[in-house]
């Protein structure tokens, strides 16, 4: 992701950056998945390192200010599917072109960045369909919202959504996840996947 991540944190252990997801499910009008939106939150040290310099003292960064930003976040999360994995009927689908897109800076001085992603051809729920927004190389540590983590949006009647949280990490395992770590992990290990939760809208 652009921003400067890498210098947005320090580089003892990952993750470096944290992201609270609110996620909608957008259907079409014949019961269709048509696209997901996403809300992230950044923590509070990534989002000062963000909002740095970009609007007056005591003023809260608004869109337009953020515009070069997002634009530049939109084409590199592009290029990596937004880190986000969409799965229906167990079959990943493919997201078109992304023009719904801005950050800003809340009240609270956190940083949020809204998405939409459109899927390139509207797909029906054959049974159940499962979201996943992980950074496989685990930089980036996204948990969904837990008071509000998935919402359906004009669902055919009976679809809901729940989600199904990884098994916690021990301390001892906590104290494992050093550079080095990481830095000697297997290519494809994915390692991000396993600490996921997973969005899942099941549909009769």
């Amino acid at each position: 992701m652009a921003l400067g991540l890498a210098s947005a944190t320090p580089a003892a252990a990952h993750p470096h950056v944290w992201i609270t997801v609110k996620s909608q499910i957008a259907f079409t009008p014949d019961g269709k998945v048509a696209a997901v939106v996403h809300d992230w939150v950044f923590d509070e040290m990534y989002s000062s390192f963000a909002t740095q310099g970009l609007a007056p003292a005591g003023e809260l960064v608004k869109r337009e200010q953020f515009a070069p930003l997002a634009k530049e976040n939109a084409g590199s999360l592009a290029d990596i599917g937004y880190f986000t994995t969409l799965k229906i009927g167990g079959k990943a689908v493919d997201f078109g072109s992304v023009t719904d897109y801005w950050m800003q800076e809340r009240p609270d001085h956190l940083v949020e960045f809204h998405v939409t992603l459109p899927l390139k051809t509207p797909t029906p729920v054959t049974k159940f369909l499962t979201l996943r927004v992980a950074d496989p190389e685990y930089f980036i540590d996204f948990e969904f919202d837990d008071k509000d983590p998935v919402k359906l949006v004009s669902a055919p009647s009976g679809c809901a959504a729940t989600v199904a949280k990884p098994k916690p990490i021990d301390d001892t395992d906590k104290q494992k996840l050093t550079e080095s770590f990481f830095t000697n992990l297997s290519p494809g290990t994915n390692f991000g996947f396993k600490m996921a939760s997973a969005a899942i809208v099941a549909c009769p």
